[in-house]
């Protein structure tokens, strides 16, 4: 089994990096980067980089550890070096989802992200509970989808990527099109939206004069509780006090119609401000109107 890793010195490349330095796969894997500051981070880990034309035509797996806005311009040559029957492996849907990636009938491409460590969790190791990304220390779930390729290939990409992002909980089939909805619409549009008003909200408080760890000790314990009610991991409901401060808060905050962002037409937007943010001014202005 030959693995070519495209980006290994990069963020998700150097943790990709990491992890099959520890697995028995170690001696399997030709990694390709070419920028200077990868090369730098790989030479600190013993590790001499090759060249993508010399490692992509001889490997069975590709990996693509490259930034989502740089797949759709790097991915079609890659592709056309890769040898029959190989499978190229994606990190995240966006390129997938907006067919910037060509699928070559003699070859398949699997699309895998990890769900990263789940708030409520067994961790007892103080670095596996730091661990919040995953994929060092932390047990996590991940997500994979086979967008073209023979079946058989799907539990070939899923125990590639188990091994990418070890320690692993579950591992879920899904499509491409459901992991672009859980992704960009779900866990970022949404959810990191919403975790970044949490941020502002302790900010005001502070700006009203709480003392700053105690408005940040109070936020953080009343998350943990909220999305344990929330996501029924609590055992019991908020209080009828607090059912009434959540509709004020959310006639006062919250847009009619926010539903629609998982609609696929506002779905296939949002990856596409994200791979090209120069839309964005323009796709907010009509959001106004």
């Amino acid at each position: 089994m030959n693995i070519a890793l495209i980006g290994a010195g990069g963020k998700m490349g150097s943790r990709i990096t990491d992890n099959f330095l520890k697995s028995n796969l170690k001696n399997s894997v030709s990694y390709v980067e070419v920028g200077e500051a990868g090369i730098a981070k790989l030479a600190a880990k013993g590790i001499k980089p090759m060249a993508a034309e010399v490692a992509v035509p001889q490997a069975e797996f590709v990996i693509l550890a490259l930034p989502d806005r740089a797949i759709g311009k790097l991915a079609p040559p890659l592709l056309k070096l890769m040898k029959k029957n190989a499978m190229v492996i994606l990190l995240d849907p966006a390129a997938v989802y907006l067919d910037q990636v060509p699928a070559r009938p003699d070859t398949s491409v699997f699309v895998t992200h990890p769900c990263h460590p789940p708030v409520f969790n067994d961790e007892i190791d103080p670095e596996a509970k730091r661990d919040f990304f995953g994929g060092v220390k932390a047990k996590q779930s991940i997500v994979c989808a086979l967008k073209s390729g023979p079946e058989s290939d799907y539990t070939k990409g899923e125990e590639m990527a188990k091994v990418m992002y070890g320690p692993i909980i579950r591992s879920h089939r899904i499509t491409v099109d459901q992991m672009a909805i859980l992704e960009p619409a779900m866990a970022e549009t949404v959810g990191s939206m919403l975790s970044t008003v949490l941020g502002e909200a302790l900010k005001q408080a502070v700006k009203a004069g709480v003392p700053e760890a105690a408005a940040k000790d109070f936020m953080l314990g009343h998350i943990q509780v909220q999305l344990g009610i929330v996501f029924g991991d609590a055992g019991f409901p908020f209080s009828d006090a607090c059912q009434v401060a959540i509709e004020y808060g959310r006639k006062y905050m919250i847009r009619d119609g926010w539903q629609e962002l998982f609609d696929h037409k506002s779905v296939r937007e949002q990856v596409d401000v994200m791979l090209n943010p120069e839309k964005l001014p323009l796709a907010l202005k009509a959001m106004k109107h």
